[in-house]
């Protein structure tokens, strides 16, 4: 039964010449699970707040969105309130009260529901989530991974009909984002939730998705059943790279077998069709320098005296002119040593270092011209100004030589860019600052394959420059392709380090697909680029 039909929508941003979606028309049945997927500033956000009529964004609309028939602007504001459900990409945005227990009530108080009915509703979804041991915790002690679980738990109590959720695993640690979606695929399989969910992060949803949606350009490129629509979108570069690594390493190949869309399916098509005689690729070796860019020695720091110390005893030497990437669950104390790093959260015990010199010998700001420069995760709180060229100007930064054009964003203002232009933009004004170590906190959220690939290819462009760079990121793809080294955070200290065909060989969840897909077939294959060499080494069976 269809629950949801989209017919001929038309959006345009006011004072935009172009439109944000065009002509689109598709439907959705009750029940389905449904990816979206696209580049960045494709219109998957436009159209995921299409649904929502209380999200509706301002501009130029035309066309209608029916639910059950009937269009939005049409339903009272119980059925548009409480039947269809959002949950979006930064939890802190969704988050309304100061405990847990108030926001799982708000919704319902705000409904008018009778008090005994939304204490029954609430504990059973507490029940549900596993809510209950932190259930009348503060909201800010809470992880991020909590917070999102936080705000699906106060959307389902509402017992909505539709799911629409923005990237909701942006923020998330691997296995706090696999544990998230398999929550979704229970609600799915359980309660015959109509889920629609926007992701860049395809590895863990593409599997439980029964439906495939394809955004470019603000136009539907292809819609259908996943596997089928996989098979079809793997033709598009742009797309394909955004795929999970099965699907990535069966677009490689060309290979006339069924596309594998799962860990499991892309190890059995490997093992069906490649040798293995060639078990491992040469080994790498790195040789960072002798010079310390950043070097923390027994750091300690807590955020008050009442509460624990988030970095307990932390020790790290990062060296001039090497990319190192730090990786770890929500919570775990990794943006804490950014900001420790960078001075602005001050250590109680122990000492930091920046180029040899103590970080408390670096007077009137000079930490700050010309040395070590902050990128923070979310960039928009680094821009202040109209345009883009005024945010450059201000900064300087068209005097930098930088390793990418930004001409055709000038006259944009920085909040209508996509997610990957604001990183670009961001970057750019914290390079005017000539900084020769660079610290970036989760700098490919919310980007598509290709943005991250752009990501990628200037970091080591700064890297040749001279530039030291620190990334605290979720993203084991990326670290796995750009890091020379990685690092493992727990609790506030380091656990592991290693280059990463060393690092995530031997991790089983802080890993690639890649290296789950092909471990114990082969050795040491931690991207999808490996694999395919190794297959093509082999040869087919």
């Amino acid at each position: 039964m269809e629950i949801l039909a989209v017919e001929n929508l038309n959006f345009s941003y006011p004072l935009c010449k172009s439109k944000a979606l065009e002509g689109m028309s598709f439907s959705v049945e009750k029940g389905d699970f449904v990816a979206v997927c696209g580049a960045t500033g494709s219109g998957k956000s436009t159209l995921l707040r299409m649904l929502k009529r209380e999200l509706t964004p301002k501009g130029d609309l035309s066309g209608v969105v029916k639910y059950e028939g009937k269009a939005l602007s049409e339903l009272d504001d119980y059925t548009s309130a409480c039947k269809i459900g959002f949950v979006m990409q930064r939890p802190e945005q969704q988050i309304v009260t100061d405990k847990v227990w108030h926001e799982l009530a708000f919704g319902l108080e705000n409904m008018r529901v009778p008090n005994a009915a939304i204490t029954r509703r609430v504990s059973e979804m507490a029940c549900y989530f596993g809510i209950e041991e932190w259930f009348e915790k503060s909201v800010s002690e809470l992880s991020g991974g909590q917070k999102q679980l936080l705000n699906l738990a106060s959307v389902m109590v509402m017992q909505p009909d539709i799911l629409l959720l923005d990237e909701p695993t942006a923020q998330l640690d691997p296995i706090a984002a696999s544990d998230f979606i398999a929550t979704l695929a229970k609600l799915n399989r359980e309660l015959s939730l109509t889920i629609i969910i926007v992701e860049h992060r395809l590895e863990d949803v593409i599997p439980v998705a029964n439906r495939l949606l394809a955004l470019g350009d603000g136009r539907l490129l292809e819609y259908g059943d996943t596997r089928g629509t996989v098979e079809k979108l793997r033709f598009l570069p742009s797309l394909l790279e955004g795929m999970p690594a099965a699907v990535r390493l069966f677009g490689r190949l060309d290979n006339d077998s069924p596309c594998p869309l799962t860990v499991r399916e892309g190890r059995h098509f490997i093992e069906e069709n490649y040798g293995n005689s060639v078990r491992s690729l040469p080994a790498v070796s790195y040789a960072h320098s002798t010079n310390a860019a950043l070097e923390f020695n027994d750091v300690f720091f807590r955020y008050s005296r009442e509460l624990p110390d988030v970095l307990r005893g932390l020790n790290i030497k990062v060296y001039e002119g090497e990319i190192f990437c730090i990786l770890g669950g929500n919570g775990s104390g990794k943006t804490t040593s950014l900001c420790a790093a960078a001075g602005l959260n001050r250590i109680y015990a122990g000492g930091i270092r920046v180029f040899g010199k103590k970080l408390n010998e670096y007077k009137n700001n000079s930490l700050y011209n010309g040395c070590l420069t902050l990128l923070p995760q979310d960039v928009q709180t680094v821009f202040l100004r109209n345009t883009v060229r005024e945010e450059l100007e201000d900064a300087k930064a068209e005097a930098y030589m930088l390793p990418y054009d930004l001409s055709p964003l000038m006259d944009k203002h920085p909040y209508d860019l996509s997610g990957g232009e604001q990183q670009l933009v961001a970057l750019a004004k914290v390079l005017a600052a000539k900084p020769r170590l660079l610290l970036l906190d989760e700098p490919t959220k919310g980007l598509d394959a290709y943005a991250k690939r752009m990501i990628i290819d200037i970091i080591k462009k700064l890297r040749s420059s001279g530039i030291t760079v620190i990334a605290v990121t979720h993203d084991v793809e990326f670290a796995a392709e750009c890091a020379d080294r990685c690092a493992m955070f727990f609790r506030g200290e380091i656990t592991s380090l290693g280059i990463p065909s060393e690092f995530f060989a031997e991790n089983s969840f802080y890993t690639t697909a890649a290296n789950r897909m092909t471990r114990g077939y082969y050795d040491g294959v931690v991207t999808v680029d490996d694999a395919e060499k190794l297959c093509r080494q082999n040869g087919r069976k």
